[in-house]
């Protein structure tokens, strides 16, 4: 199957893209984004969509404005809206306190975000592909992740952030790229083995596929299917054990029936402690297995006015046989 109709039959099994849609493209100028924008470019009409092209120039590497320029070319040539940014990643990853990588990202949606805004769209297209969604698998692995992290990159997420070439692998995308003459730009720095990500693409992934499976990808892609599938049903389960065991909820807080979460088995309490954060905060980034597991030891041990804080942004307390999830701003009050 060309890499053009594989985006098409994405799109259409995930619904990632509806008629009337505007939507904002992540393009780097790199093969993925490239790739992304020349194919979504091509049937825009088909499927009666608009898109823009947002930017982000991170200022690290010298040929940043090249990669700008280039995006910015193609976009003149084929009449498409083009936005771009320019702000000092490194700067704000040590103001904050964060890695290079974080901060990056963090810029990269806010400015996805701006621009969606701006133009009165309703998604944002990301340019992952399945080696993407596979490293991040293996990097959810050695974090010690439970079944959600085997799922890696979703296709879609929050019904507005798409990813049509999740199910295209690198060497399909860089091909395509040489077929259509795209002479995407190339980031020297995913060659370096600084970062974990870069580790696992550059040296563990090759040294499976060499030495143990050459297919790898749609090996481990296979069982992200199936754990998707089945962390799909726990969560179904838990938003509904979640209605019946929910005592409160305001923007800020929530607050959930201490005995009837107890009576639950262990995989749905997992998972209704990650709802319930991800409701109040957004994410369930930093919170790991060792924090759910330290949430169930103080409910099942029952002791009133005892909580805990896994990270700055969120405090957990039992009060009155009741459990009270509670935004750091709200923890004076208790």
């Amino acid at each position: 199957m060309i890499i053009k109709d594989k985006v098409i039959q994405t799109i259409q099994k995930n619904k990632l893209i509806e008629k009337g849609d505007k939507i904002v493209l992540g393009v780097s100028g790199g093969p993925d984004s490239m790739a992304m924008l020349n194919i979504l470019n091509e049937i825009k009409e088909d499927m009666k969509i608009e898109i823009f092209v947002a930017h982000i120039n991170h200022m690290i590497r010298e040929e940043a404005i090249d990669d700008e320029k280039y995006v910015q070319n193609y976009c003149a040539k084929h009449n498409i809206e083009f936005y771009a940014k320019r702000i000092n990643v490194k700067e704000i990853a040590n103001n904050n306190k964060i890695g290079t990588e974080e901060a990056g990202r963090n810029v990269r949606y806010a400015f996805f975000e701006e621009i969606k805004n701006k133009t009165n769209s309703n998604k944002i297209a990301i340019a992952h592909n399945k080696n993407d969604k596979i490293e991040t698998i293996i990097m959810n692995l050695l974090r010690g992740s439970g079944l959600s992290g085997l799922k890696g990159i979703e296709p879609i997420r929050d019904n507005k952030y798409i990813r049509p070439l999740i199910d295209c692998e690198r060497d399909e995308i860089e091909n395509y790229c040489k077929e259509n003459s795209l002479n995407p730009r190339i980031d020297k720095t995913n060659l370096e083995n600084d970062y974990t990500r870069n580790k696992i693409r550059n040296i563990v992934i090759p040294y499976i596929k060499q030495e143990f499976n050459p297919n790898i990808i749609e090996t481990i892609n296979r069982l992200s299917c199936v754990a998707t599938d089945e962390s799909d049903f726990i969560e179904k389960q838990a938003r509904e054990i979640f209605t019946d065991i929910l005592i409160e909820q305001t923007k800020s807080q929530i607050v959930l029936d201490l005995n009837k979460f107890n009576t639950q088995h262990i995989v749905i309490k997992n998972r209704l402690i990650l709802y319930v954060i991800k409701e109040i905060m957004g994410s369930t980034q930093g919170i790991s297995k060792i924090h759910i597991d330290d949430i169930i030891k103080l409910c099942n041990n029952n002791i009133g006015n005892k909580f805990l804080t896994p990270n700055k942004n969120i405090k957990i307390l039992v009060k009155n046989k009741k459990i009270y999830f509670i935004s750091q701003r709200r923890v004076e009050e208790y």
